[in-house]
């Protein structure tokens, strides 16, 4: 990297003076002297579950526009590269430093973001069949989805287990310790159960896709009961600490993410219930979809609000740019999905006309941290070691 620098310095002499605002030689000298790869934590596949869901929410908005879905598809062909290039650099990263990334484990507040890799891959899986067979092909795309599906919930499952016991016997925990990123562990399952009805389809007829359906209806459970306690616990810190630092203040709307993502998956667990399961419990499941959707809907409406006016103020008083900032993408984006599915089940405008607000805001966010992310790698101040 000196080498590098010096030879841009070296070029300057020779070159056209440069564009103000820029400054030849800025590339990676955020990083000060540290390794490119020596910081690489799971919280950078967030930017993986972030730019997929942008894809796969339009493809699921009750109101199709002129170019949506060709946006769509390229915005999923630039996740499936941006998850290529984390998953190197994660491996570089093992590879050169294992002892740093050995560590994230142990870290009270890097590892819960274990959970993001799971949902990275499975985020991506999803994009395939949603967007992506007119790109590859649609047994290319169904069986990149059963991979990518397979192997982030049985990450996840892990992530789900592995971190609490960490969290429980050795991590120090104070009252004030709970963050939106406690939720990240225990997300994953609920995007297996959101996603793997995608796959049902696809299985044999039999005990193949009774086995996934009622696989994903265990992990819906899994996900709703620990994050509801996970949310309690977020909500006292809130009323007994205060909003805490301001860098933290995104992770808040982690906290949709379970509950967008649990309307989505009752509507898709729902939708295929009723081919898999012997009647009346097909039905059942069919009718819990909207039952249970509207309600927690509402919740998540009530949060929503609370992360917008709490996320105002602190940035009022001004909130460093972080990864923590991917937070306002891929919960949104699972607001999306279920507000969109319960405007298929419904057909109220309501519900048609909040998912597409909700998109348009997605859209804005995924945006300003996508171009903040890329500068800040660019300049390497996002490589670096955490303070």
């Amino acid at each position: 990297m000196t080498n590098l620098l010096t030879h841009d310095h070296d070029e300057r002499h020779a070159s056209p003076a440069p564009r103000p605002g820029f400054r030849r030689g800025s590339f990676l000298a955020g990083l000060e002297g540290q390794p490119a790869f020596g910081f690489i934590g799971p919280n950078w596949f967030a930017s993986v579950m972030g730019t997929g869901i942008v894809a796969n929410a339009a493809a699921t908005l009750p109101v199709q526009f002129p170019g949506l879905l060709a946006f769509a598809r390229t915005v999923w062909v630039l996740d499936v590269v941006l998850l290529v290039a984390v998953v190197a650099a994660t491996a570089i990263h093992w590879s050169h430093h294992p002892a740093t990334a050995r560590g994230h484990l142990d870290n009270p507040v890097m590892s819960h973001f274990y959970g993001a890799p799971a949902m990275a891959l499975m985020t991506v899986g999803a994009g395939a069949i949603l967007v992506g067979q007119p790109v590859i092909g649609s047994t290319a795309a169904i069986g990149l989805d059963a991979v990518l599906w397979t192997a982030g919930t049985v990450l996840g499952l892990w992530t789900a287990v592995a971190v609490p016991y960490k969290t429980f016997m050795t991590h120090e925990v104070e009252s004030d310790s709970a963050f939106g990123g406690w939720l990240m562990p225990v997300v994953p399952p609920m995007v297996s159960a959101a996603t793997g009805p995608l796959l049902i389809p696809h299985l044999p007829a039999g005990q193949w896709q009774l086995t996934m359906q009622l696989l994903c209806a265990a992990m819906f459970g899994l996900t709703i009961i620990a994050s509801l306690v996970v949310i309690a616990l977020i909500w006292g810190r809130l009323a007994r600490h205060g909003a805490g630092a301001a860098s933290t203040i995104p992770t808040l709307w982690i906290v949709l993410g379970p509950l967008g993502q649990s309307i989505t998956a009752g509507h898709t667990l729902g939708a295929t219930a009723t081919s898999v399961l012997p009647a009346p419990y097909g039905t059942a499941f069919e009718a819990a979809g909207l039952v249970f959707g509207v309600p927690m809907w509402g919740f998540a409406m009530l949060w929503t609000a609370l992360a917008i006016t709490i996320t105002v103020r602190t940035a009022r008083a001004g909130m460093p740019f972080a990864l923590t900032w991917w937070s306002f993408t891929f919960p949104v984006g699972t607001v999306v999905t279920g507000t969109s599915g319960l405007a298929a089940a419904t057909g109220a405008h309501l519900f048609t006309g909040a998912a597409v607000l909700f998109y348009v805001g997605l859209l804005v966010a995924w945006g300003t941290v996508a171009v903040r992310t890329t500068h800040g790698v660019y300049r390497g101040h996002l490589l670096k070691a955490p303070a």
